[in-house]
């Protein structure tokens, strides 16, 4: 007969193992998840998940944050390339425009369907993906269009051939070129049949891409969720109604996965909204009408034309997916950092890292942030505001100052500020609505 001490060390060995397992499961990421409905999983590009995490050693955290910081000058280089319609961006000697997307969602193109993880991005319109003999494409997989029995090239003709950039003729099909940061390409504009989630999209127009050059491109293509012709948005409207909304998870928890709802049906009901501003010279851009920044309880002191939205000259302030830290003008920066300073303690010793300013080497007390727009306010916890080193020795307000070499007139409202928020667009009745929601 056992002894009552033998079972409860028996009891405890199980629950240990059982323990240990449950543990090592949840560190394990489901990356073959279904998407579902019209609801799409949406992961960080560098995620256990995806293909494209890089397989040498990690940087460190200085150069993962310099690296990333150096992506999002780029990013802002293209913004506002797009603001005042120039093809070719004025960039500092040496420097290439990079775009690195931070999220990649799975979509299926074709009959039968061929899955390609492609780039979310708010700030772009049409769709394309590289096809099969692409000539630069940086990933080895591609969409072999000859596959799939619903694809087809669109003729010169054809309406959509006048709305993409810089079309030519190839015989009778519709080819086009673009740049796309330090990246140009050239594509046949085409239809096929997309699928996201559970919902299929026949005659989908995107750009099959058969040559490539230079290193900005996503690996395996780019959905534009933009307000374009071309966009999601336009060519699902009688399914989606012109209306989104995503969570992005946080990239400190890279195993997680946040989600992109497409449609207005389970769209949060309790969120506040802010109106959606028109800008006709950049359609596709998401401006909002962002008056004022408070710092704890303290409004700061900023000039209203810090934030005055202008279609001519394209200053005012946008929300972006692709961005990753918020960038605010000159004088907006200025008066937050300060006020920010003065909160967290005037004797601390502010040092900097790369384009962040302000960071300190000790422990700190967090002021909140809140962005106070027409109608909505969005106060910001310390997990949206700073970042930390892996060693947790150093702390960075996550958060810099429009590029002066760009002559910015764009505040950015990155993703970094955007995660752990379900962020709802609704083009129909043009407002952008914000709500707390742990997308992990």
């Amino acid at each position: 007969m056992k002894t009552p001490q033998l079972a409860l060390s028996i009891l405890l060995s199980f629950l240990l193992l059982l323990l240990l397992s449950t543990s090592s499961q949840a560190q394990t990421p489901k990356c073959s998840v279904q998407d579902q409905g019209s609801t799409l999983e949406v992961f960080h590009i560098y995620s256990p998940c995806s293909p494209f995490r890089p397989s040498t050693p990690p940087l460190s955290w200085e150069e993962s944050i310099l690296q990333m910081q150096e992506k999002d000058q780029a990013r802002l280089q293209f913004l506002s390339s797009l603001v005042v319609r120039r093809s070719v961006v004025p960039v500092a000697s040496g420097r290439q425009i990079i775009q690195s997307p931070t999220y990649i969602l799975r979509a299926k193109i074709g009959t039968p369907p061929q899955t390609l993880l492609m780039a979310m991005d708010t700030s772009n319109d049409a769709a394309w993906v590289p096809c099969s003999g692409c000539v630069g494409c940086p990933s080895s997989v591609a969409f072999a269009s000859a596959q799939s029995t619903t694809y087809k090239n669109l003729p010169c003709n054809s309406p959509q051939c006048s709305q993409v950039s810089n079309p030519t003729c190839g015989g009778w099909a519709c080819l086009f070129n673009m740049t796309y940061g330090s990246s140009t390409i050239a594509a046949n504009l085409s239809q096929d049949t997309f699928t996201l989630a559970a919902d299929p999209i026949p005659n989908y127009t995107f750009g099959c891409i058969q040559k490539a050059t230079g290193s900005s491109l996503p690996p395996q293509g780019l959905l534009g969720l933009g307000r374009g012709p071309l966009s999601l948005l336009s060519q699902s409207q009688n399914l989606y109604k012109s209306t989104f909304s995503y969570c992005l998870p946080s990239f400190k928890s890279l195993n997680f996965s946040g989600s992109l709802r497409l449609g207005p049906t389970g769209q949060p009901l309790r969120i506040k909204y802010t109106p959606l501003l028109k800008n006709p010279r950049r359609s596709s851009l998401y401006y909002v009408n962002l008056v004022a920044i408070r710092v704890g309880r303290k409004i700061v002191d900023i000039p209203p034309s810090a934030f005055a939205f202008n279609p001519t000259t394209g200053s005012g302030t946008i929300f972006d997916s692709g961005t990753v830290f918020t960038r605010l003008v000159a004088p907006a920066y200025t008066a937050v950092r300060d006020e920010f300073r003065r909160r967290v303690g005037r004797n601390l010793t502010v040092t900097s890292l790369g384009g962040f300013d302000t960071c300190y080497s000790v422990p700190i007390v967090v002021p909140t942030l809140t962005f106070m727009f027409s109608g909505m306010n969005v106060t910001l916890p310390a997990d949206n505001l700073l970042i930390h080193s892996t060693a947790g020795s150093i702390t960075c307000l996550a958060m810099a100052e429009s590029p002066g070499d760009l002559n910015s007139v764009l505040n950015v409202i990155a993703n970094m500020q955007q995660q752990n928020h379900r962020v709802l667009y609704d083009v129909p009745n043009s407002r952008l609505g914000v709500a707390r929601e742990l997308c992990s």
